[in-house]
C-alpha cells in the first residue's frame, strides 16, 4: 500500500468549493503570543514593513504602540488611517473607523488587539466582527492575539492568574486563520524587559510583577500558547491528509483508540485508557464496532454497550459507534483516518486455534499501529459466575422461532421435492435445496441459514440419494457432491446475510439523511414559532420514536410555556429547562443533571445566542446513549435554533420597516399640515392686529385677544410641526459660529418673558466660559422650549435655575426648575415625539418641544437628558462639544 492513495472524489469537491470560498476572502494572519510583552506588534509592524518593502499596499488600521520607541520606529513610511471620534459617557474615544478603511480597500491593513471591544455606537460591538467585514471585502489582515483572548481558554487562565479578562475572541476565528504565527519570549527576558519598563511605565510593572506578571504564571501562559498552536497545527496536518487520503499513521502525537466490545470488563478497559491518556495527556477516541453477529445481542448486553460508550464520552473521549462487517479492519480505518497511533483493546477472555484474535488481526493488517491489550475482569462487578458464558446460548434462545421456521421450510421443501425425484435429475433438487438456503439467509439471518445448510444436506442424502431412507451411499462420489453442496450452503448463507445487513444498515443511514434533509427544507419555510415545533413534533417521532416540546424565550431571557402544536409534549419540567436555556448545557434524562427526570432537555444553541430548549421523551432510555443518535439530535437542534434565529430577526426587520414606513407617513403629514395651517393663522395674527382696540367695548376687546392669543399659540404649535418635520428631513443646514453662551442664554430668557409669567429666573454661569461653536439661533430655540416647558409644568411663585460648567470635552447647560417634575421611569421618552410629561394634564400642547430639543442638540452632535431635581422638580441639560476655539488674542504688531 503507497502511503498516499487517490482521494475521495466527494472529499476533494468538498476542498474546491472551500477553496474557491477562501479565495474570494482576504487572508488572516494572526501574530499569536502567551502575554502582552512579548513582541506581538513589533512582529506584525516587521512583517508589514516587509510587505511594504515587496511593493504591496499597506495600511495601518489600528495599531497599540504604548509608547514603545521601538514599536513607534516600525510606523514610518506607513500610512496610518483616521480614527473616529465615538460619544461613550460624556467622553469622546477614538475607534477604528470600518467604513473608512473599505472605502480605503487596501491590499493589507493592521489590526492591533483582535480581542478589543468597542465602544457604543460603532458598527460591530468586537473588534474580530471588523475584521472578518474586512475579510469579507478581500482585505488581507495581520492582527495580534494573546492566549487569554481565547474563549475556550479564558477561565483557565483566569484561574491560574486570578485576573479574568472579559475581552474575548471566539475560538473559530483563531481556528479559521490563514495564517498563525507564535511570537515566544522565555519568562526571565519577559520579565528583564518589564523592569527596564519596555513594556509598562515603572510604577505599573511593580504592580504588574506583583499581580499577573510571576514567573509561574508566565510559565504556564507559555504552556497554554504552545500548546493551542500546536492543536492548530495538528488540525492543519489532519486536514492534509484527509484531502491526500495518506493511509499511514504518521507518529507526529500521541493518541489512543479503545475499541469497546459486548463481553465482560469493557468498563475496566475504558477507564485504563482514561488513565493511559490523563498519564500521557494525549486526546483519545473510543468506538464500537457493530458487526451482523454483535446486532443479534439481547437488549440487556446492547444497553450494558451504550453505558461504557457513555462512560468514555464522560471521561473525555470521542465516541462512535461503527456499522461494519470486519471489525479489525473498521478499527484500522479509523485509526488512520484520525491518525491515531495506539489502539487499546482487551485481552481475549478465550483463545481459539483457528481464529486469531482481535489485536493480532489488527496488528496484521496495520505493522504501523502500537496495540496496547489490557486486563479485563472475567466477570462485570455484580454478575453471577457464568452468565457471561451462557451469551451465545441466551441470544440463540431467544430467536429460536427463526430457528424453527428453517426447519420448517427445509422439511416442506423436501416434501414437496420427493414427488418430483422420478422427473428430475438430483442435480436440480440439490439447486431447490440451495434455494431455500438463500431464502432462510434472507429473510432469518446468518443463524438459521447455517442450519438451513446442513439440514438440506441431511435430508438430500436420506431422502433422495440411493440408498434411499439411509445416510449410507452407494458411490462414493456423492460424497464430493454433499461437501460441494455444503460448502455453496454456506457460502450463501454467508454472503445473503451480509447483504441483509449492508442493505438494513444502508436503509437506516437513508432514513436518517432523508428525514435531516426533509427537516432542513420544511424548518427553512417557517414563519411563525408554531410552525417549527410541528416540524420538531414530525422528525422526533418519525425518525427518533420519541415525543417533543419547543420551549422559548421572553424578553426577560425566561422560557415560556411550550409553543401550541399537535402532538406536541406538554408534561415538561420548566425548571429543569431553565437551568439548561441559562447553562447552555444538556440536563435531564441520560445527562449528569437531574438524570431521573424522564424528559431530556437540550438547549438551542443558534450561531448569535440560545433561543430556547428542546424537550424530548424517548420511548427507550438507552436512546440518547447512542452516538449517532445524539449527533443526528444535535444537528437537528441546531437547525432548529437556526430557523427561531431567522423568525426573530425577521420579526426585528419588519418592525423597523413599519416604524420606518409610519415615521415618514408621520413627517409627511406634518410637512403639509404645517405649510397649510400657516398662511391662515397668519392671517387671523394680522387681522386681530389690524382691529382698533379702543372703539370696541370691553367685551368685544376681550373676544379680539381671545383670538389673538389663540392664533398666536396655534402658529407656535403649527411652528413647532413644521421644524420637528425640517429637522427630521435634514433639510436645517447649521450655522456654526464661534461665539458666547451668555448671549444665546440672555436672547432666549427675553423671548420667554410671557411662558415665564413672571417666575423667579437666577441664571448662573462660571466667568471663564470658552467660546463655543453652534448655530445660535437653533441653541436659543431649545433654551427657549425647556425654559417654557419649565413655566407650563411650575407654579407661578416656582424657581427656575439655569447653570453651564464645562468638561474636559463638552459644555453642559442645565434648566433646573423645582416643580410637580415628570413620572418616575420616563426620562427617554419625555424626549420622543408627541409624548408629554403628565397624560392627562390640562397644560396645553401637543409634546414636541422636546422632541425639538432632541433633534437640534443631535445635529450639533451634542446630547440632552433629564434628571429629576433635588428634592424636587426637574432638570434638563445638554452638552455641546467644545471643539478648539480660534485664537483671539490680538498680535503685537496690532497693539502697536
Amino acid at each position: 500500500m503507497t502511503e498516499i492513495q487517490r482521494p475521495d472524489p466527494d472529499i476533494l469537491l468538498g476542498n474546491l468549493q472551500a477553496e474557491e470560498n477562501r479565495a474570494r476572502r482576504g487572508k488572516l494572519k494572526v501574530f499569536f503570543g502567551a502575554c502582552a510583552g512579548v513582541g506581538k506588534t513589533y512582529a506584525m509592524l516587521s512583517a508589514a514593513q516587509q510587505q511594504r518593502a515587496q511593493g504591496v499596499d499597506v495600511v495601518v488600521g489600528i495599531v497599540e504602540t504604548h509608547g514603545r520607541a521601538d514599536t513607534m520606529a516600525l510606523l514610518k513610511d506607513l500610512e496610518t488611517l483616521p480614527l473616529k471620534e465615538v460619544e461613550y459617557r460624556h467622553h469622546l474615544l477614538k475607534e477604528f473607523d470600518l467604513e473608512g478603511a473599505l472605502a480605503r480597500n487596501p491590499t493589507l491593513i493592521l489590526m492591533d488587539e483582535l480581542a478589543h471591544t468597542n465602544a457604543q455606537g460603532c458598527l460591530h460591538s468586537k473588534r474580530w466582527q471588523d475584521v472578518d467585514e474586512l475579510l469579507g471585502a478581500g482585505i488581507h489582515v495581520f492582527t495580534t492575539v494573546n492566549v487569554q483572548h481565547l474563549e475556550s481558554l479564558n477561565d483557565v487562565v483566569g484561574g491560574i492568574t486570578g485576573v479574568r479578562v472579559w475581552e474575548t475572541v471566539p475560538d473559530h476565528v483563531f481556528d479559521e486563520a490563514d495564517e498563525v504565527m507564535l511570537v515566544d519570549l522565555p519568562p526571565e527576558e519577559l520579565l528583564q524587559r518589564l523592569k527596564e519598563g519596555k513594556i509598562y511605565l515603572p510604577h505599573q510593572a511593580e504592580r504588574a510583577i506583583r499581580n499577573f506578571f510571576r514567573k509561574g504564571n508566565l510559565i504556564a501562559l507559555r504552556e497554554l500558547s504552545l500548546r493551542r498552536t500546536a492543536d492548530r497545527v495538528d488540525g492543519e496536518m489532519r486536514a492534509y491528509r484527509r484531502t491526500k487520503a495518506v493511509q499511514s499513521i504518521w507518529q507526529t502525537r500521541e493518541s489512543l483508540l479503545v475499541c469497546v466490545g459486548p463481553g465482560p470488563g469493557s468498563e475496566r478497559v475504558i477507564r485504563n485508557a482514561a488513565r493511559l491518556a490523563a498519564q500521557m495527556e494525549v486526546t483519545w477516541h473510543a468506538i464500537y464496532v457493530e458487526t451482523p453477529r454483535l446486532q443479534r445481542l439481547p437488549k440487556r448486553v446492547r444497553e450494558q454497550i451504550l453505558q461504557t460508550l457513555k462512560l468514555a464520552k464522560d471521561l473525555g473521549a470521542e465516541t462512535a459507534t461503527l456499522p461494519a462487517e470486519d471489525a479489525a479492519a473498521v478499527t484500522v480505518a479509523y485509526a488512520r483516518e484520525h491518525n491515531l497511533t495506539k489502539v487499546v483493546v482487551g485481552r481475549d477472555l478465550e483463545r481459539h486455534l483457528w481464529r486469531r484474535s482481535f489485536a493480532e488481526r489488527i496488528g496484521r493488517l496495520a505493522t504501523d499501529l502500537d496495540v496496547i491489550q489490557v486486563a479485563r475482569n472475567q466477570r462485570n462487578p455484580g454478575e453471577p459466575d457464568g452468565k457471561a458464558q451462557t451469551l451465545f446460548f441466551t441470544q440463540e434462545y431467544s430467536r429460536w422461532p427463526s430457528y424453527a421456521k428453517s426447519v420448517a421450510l427445509c422439511v416442506l421443501v423436501t416434501f414437496l421435492a420427493t414427488p418430483l425425484r422420478h422427473w428430475l435429475e438430483l442435480t436440480n433438487i440439490v439447486m431447490i435445496f440451495l434455494l431455500v438456503v438463500m431464502g432462510v439467509a434472507l429473510r432469518l439471518g446468518r443463524g438459521p441459514a447455517v442450519l438451513a445448510a446442513f439440514l438440506s444436506v441431511a435430508f438430500f442424502d436420506f431422502f433422495f440419494v440411493p440408498p434411499r431412507f439411509s445416510f449410507a451411499v452407494s458411490d462414493v462420489q456423492y460424497l464430493l457432491t454433499f461437501m460441494v453442496m455444503l460448502s455453496v450452503a454456506l457460502v450463501i448463507a454467508q454472503l445473503m446475510a451480509n447483504l441483509r445487513y449492508q442493505a438494513r444498515v444502508a436503509m437506516n443511514r437513508e432514513r436518517r439523511a432523508r428525514a435531516l434533509y426533509e427537516a432542513a427544507r420544511d424548518l427553512s419555510a417557517t414563519l411563525m414559532p408554531g410552525q417549527i415545533a410541528e416540524v420538531c413534533v414530525r422528525f422526533a417521532d418519525n425518525v427518533l420514536g420519541a415525543k417533543t416540546g419547543l420551549l422559548l424565550m421572553d424578553n426577560e431571557n425566561h422560557l415560556q410555556d411550550p409553543v401550541k402544536a399537535e402532538g406536541v409534549l406538554t408534561t415538561v419540567d420548566t425548571g429543569i429547562a431553565q437551568w439548561s436555556f441559562d447553562h447552555g448545557e444538556p440536563a435531564g434524562l441520560g445527562t449528569d443533571t437531574l438524570a431521573a427526570s424522564p424528559v431530556f432537555y437540550l438547549p438551542l444553541k443558534a450561531p448569535m445566542r440560545t433561543r430556547g430548549v428542546l424537550a424530548i421523551e424517548p420511548r427507550q432510555s438507552h436512546w440518547l446513549q447512542v452516538p449517532e443518535q445524539r449527533r443526528l439530535l444535535d444537528t437537528f437542534a441546531s437547525l432548529a435554533a437556526i430557523a427561531i434565529e431567522r423568525i426573530h430577526y425577521v420579526d426585528v426587520a419588519q418592525e423597523a420597516l413599519v416604524k420606518m414606513e409610519s415615521e415618514r407617513l408621520r413627517n409627511s403629514v406634518l410637512s403639509v399640515l404645517s405649510h397649510d395651517l400657516r398662511t391662515p393663522l397668519t392671517a387671523l395674527v394680522g387681522l386681530s392686529d389690524t382691529l382698533g382696540l379702543e372703539s370696541l367695548s370691553v367685551p368685544q376687546q376681550e373676544t379680539v385677544q381671545a383670538i389673538h392669543d389663540e392664533a398666536v399659540r396655534m402658529g407656535a404649535l403649527v411652528n413647532n410641526l413644521l421644524d420637528m418635520a425640517r429637522l427630521q428631513s435634514g433639510e436645517v443646514k447649521l450655522k456654526r459660529e464661534w461665539q458666547l453662551v451668555e448671549e444665546v442664554i440672555g436672547s432666549a430668557l427675553k423671548a420667554s418673558t410671557g411662558a415665564l409669567a413672571g417666575r423667579e429666573v437666577r441664571v448662573e454661569l462660571p466667568e471663564d466660559l470658552p467660546f463655543v461653536e453652534f448655530d445660535a439661533v437653533l441653541i436659543e430655540r431649545v433654551l427657549c422650549n425647556l425654559l417654557e416647558n419649565a413655566g407650563k409644568y411650575t407654579e407661578p411663585q416656582a424657581h427656575i435655575v439655569i447653570r453651564a460648567q464645562c468638561t474636559d470635552q463638552t459644555l453642559d447647560i442645565s434648566v433646573c426648575d423645582d416643580g410637580q417634575g415628570f413620572p418616575v421611569g420616563t426620562e427617554d421618552t419625555l424626549f420622543d415625539k408627541f409624548t408629554r410629561g403628565r397624560a392627562e394634564s390640562a397644560v396645553s400642547g401637543v409634546g414636541l418641544g422636546l422632541a425639538i430639543c432632541r433633534a437640534i442638540i443631535t445635529a450639533h452632535q451634542g446630547r440632552i437628558w433629564a434628571e429629576h431635581g433635588v428634592p424636587q422638580g426637574s432638570r434638563f441639560t445638554f452638552s455641546l462639544p467644545l471643539g478648539t476655539p480660534p485664537d483671539l488674542s490680538v498680535p503685537p504688531e496690532a497693539e502697536g
